[in-house]
């Protein structure tokens, strides 16, 4: 009977509905012939004549269509109740008044017929309405089992949330076990939903029923959220985003109906007891990419142990970073930002037993007597740069900002990284810098280039007296200088995902610059990581084997399109009806596409996973160091068009190549200063 629940489960719903049709039309037939048998009736005419056949006809039209005008085939089987058995009730009655008065009427106008009479549509009916009932009832048994708390919660137990779990079953296990013994407890597993196609339905798990198995994890998804108002939680087990395809519609589903999605993650130790980690699913988890399984072996060896600084530690991508490195063993972190309120939040959100490795400053990046003085003492193995101004439309109107934070704050902690000797510094760079059309795209590609420069320059043992000074080996490797490019990451801040989730909320409309935009995503616990393994492989190359710039594999571009509607629809709306989406055209210094590499860029395959290495033009230190007085003075005379003319000189190696994207608009002396 299991393998015929699963195998009618399988099949699409209206052939579904069809086979039960067909199959209550064979009860009603087994019920006549019961009810001859239990009434001990004997008919004086053969059941198989032509007579008799035509009968059975007769029986089988009229249950049909009784049936379906009784409302007997809109019911889902899994959520079968007394409204619907009512519905079964109502069919069988009508079917067993409409035969008994059918036999009055041929008993009248043609011939009686012995051994039928009120008895025998009396025991019909009973016989009917059970064994067409009883089908029902097992398959929901079969397919809930114990989940049926879900439907009858008591007072009692309304603070534990009932919860469905979608993943495998040897994580359910552990989950379900974990879940019992848990006190408090705060999370009861009704029922699971296995990624395993082959798991059979109708398999308990400690009890926990198995309600559904791949490909139909989403429509019984949908069954459930509609069928009881009692499901709290939904949740995913570790890797299902890369293993169903039904993730997003998973999402949507348990969104629309209210019910909160969270991803297992692990058990976390507390005190004698212990808890479930359930972190929130986002939209970074929605947007499916192949994963990185991050080699956290490798990552943790490299900064365990040692002082790390983190400029820019408050800002989206800094924040990570800054807690990846103290849950990799760093021996102390130090923030450098500007903001004292995203430091106060950064704060916020440190665990207690990490704080005390913590420590802020509020500094601009810019001052450099305020940097030598924070590097001079807190003597960092690394320093993480992730300090950038990086909004396109509102860099093209405060250039200024962009190119004193971008390209000046970036020479300062470089060059003080290199005056104190410290071992290793990175650049958070962008795909932006590929063939510039914006000012962010400009000085980070000019950010770049100074960090290449550094890179070439202080690649042999060189430390200055003043690194010997403060306690760093005379006798290592001068500073190693390495940036790394990628794309967009969901959930910094001003990225899409976040304009999106406000403009969602707020009833739309989702504004988009242009239908056919594409960008490159990553989530940021990915970037955060393949930052560190870039670090980390880098620290003993040296030769041509030895990359200034690092790039992160993206996978393929997602149309910014797809990304809105997909939030849309995870929010429970329909886009362009429940939430307009509006197209406002590409905005100043906006490209439609990015690329992660130039033309000139030859693309070095390593043997770390998702990381490549860039061999690319690296201008000489002398051209930076004779550019900077021309920048310095456009900057101070407001000429935005000097300042970028200078920016373009420095995108290329030889002094004749300055064809930077404004040169048809820059005044000569400007070029000249490049």
């Amino acid at each position: 009977m299991t393998a015929y629940v699963e195998a009618v489960s399988g099949l699409r719903p209206r052939m579904r509905r069809a086979i039960i049709m067909v199959q209550d039309l064979v009860m009603v037939l087994v019920a006549v012939a019961l009810s001859l048998i239990l009434s001990q009736s004997r008919l004086s005419f053969d059941a198989f004549s032509s007579g008799g056949l035509g009968c059975w006809a007769v029986i089988v039209l009229a249950a049909h269509l009784l049936f379906r005008s009784s409302g007997l085939y809109s019911t889902v089987w899994r959520f079968a109740s007394t409204p619907d058995f009512f519905n079964i009730l109502k069919g069988c009655g009508s079917l067993t008044v409409v035969l008994y008065l059918a036999s009055i009427a041929y008993r009248s106008f043609f011939q009686p017929v012995s051994g039928l009479n009120e008895r025998q549509f009396m025991v019909f009916f009973l016989v009917s309405f059970t064994i067409i009932s009883a089908p029902r009832l097992y398959y929901r048994f079969l397919r809930d089992g114990a989940s049926w708390r879900i439907l009858r919660r008591t007072a009692a137990d309304a603070s534990i949330k009932q919860a469905l779990f979608v993943g495998r079953l040897s994580e359910a296990d552990v989950i379900v076990r974990f879940t019992r013994t848990a006190v408090p407890a705060e999370y009861a597993i009704a029922g699971i939903m296995a990624t395993e196609g082959y798991a059979p339905l109708g398999t308990q798990i400690q009890g926990v029923p198995v309600l559904a198995v791949r490909p139909r994890l989403a429509e019984v998804m949908e069954e459930y959220a509609k069928g009881t108002e009692s499901l709290d939680l939904l949740i995913f087990g570790k890797g299902v985003e890369a293993e169903i395809e039904d993730y997003a519609e998973l999402v949507r589903i348990a969104r629309h109906s209210g019910i909160a999605v969270v991803q297992f993650s692990g058990l976390s130790e507390l005190g004698q007891g212990g808890k479930l980690v359930l972190d929130a699913v986002e939209m970074e988890t929605i947007m499916r990419r192949s994963a990185v399984a991050t080699d956290i072996g490798r990552i943790g060896a490299f900064v365990g142990g040692k002082r790390v600084l983190v400029t820019g530690g408050a800002g989206s991508i800094g924040r990570v970073l800054v807690k990846r490195t103290l849950e990799l063993g760093a021996e102390a972190v130090l923030v450098a930002d500007n903001s004292e309120f995203g430091i106060f939040q950064l704060n916020q959100l440190i665990a207690q037993r990490d704080s005390n490795r913590l420590t802020s400053r509020i500094v601009d990046v810019t001052d450099r007597p305020h940097m030598m003085r924070l590097v001079t003492e807190f003597k960092p193995a690394i320093i993480f740069h992730a300090a950038a101004l990086k909004h396109v439309p509102l860099l093209e109107e405060n250039w200024e900002a962009a190119i004193e934070t971008n390209v000046f704050g970036t020479l300062v902690c470089a060059e003080v990284a290199a005056a104190c000797g410290v071992p290793q510094f990175l650049l958070i760079s962008s795909d932006k810098a590929v063939d510039p059309t914006s000012v962010l795209g400009v000085t980070k590609r000019a950010a770049e280039q100074i960090v290449s420069s550094l890179h070439e320059t202080h690649a042999a043992p060189s430390p200055l007296p003043v690194a010997v000074a403060n306690g760093y080996d005379a006798g290592g490797l001068g500073t190693k200088f390495i940036a790394v490019r990628f794309g967009n990451v969901f959930g910094s801040n001003g990225s899409v995902a976040t304009i999106f989730q406000a403009q969602i909320e707020a009833g739309g409309p989702v504004t988009i610059t242009d239908p056919g935009m594409t960008r490159y995503f990553m989530t940021m616990a990915e970037a955060v990581d393949l930052v560190i393994m870039s670090a980390a492989d880098a620290e003993p190359r040296q030769g041509r084997d030895d990359y200034a710039i690092y790039m992160l594999d993206m996978g393929e571009p997602v149309p910014i399109l797809e990304v809105a509607e997909t939030m849309i629809r995870m929010a429970g709306k329909s886009p362009y009806t429940d939430i307009a989406i509006r197209f406002i055209g590409i905005r100043p210094g906006e490209k439609l596409h990015e690329a992660l590499h130039g033309e000139n860029e030859e693309v070095v395959k390593l043997d770390t996973a998702k990381i490549f290495g860039l061999r690319t033009d690296v201008v000489e230190w002398r051209r930076i160091e004779a550019a900077l007085p021309a920048l310095v003075a456009a900057v101070r005379e407001c000429d935005k068009a000097a300042a970028l003319a200078v920016l373009a000189g420095l995108q290329h190696q030889t002094d004749d190549d300055t064809a930077g994207i404004y040169e048809e608009t820059l005044p000569k002396r400007a070029l000249q200063a490049g």
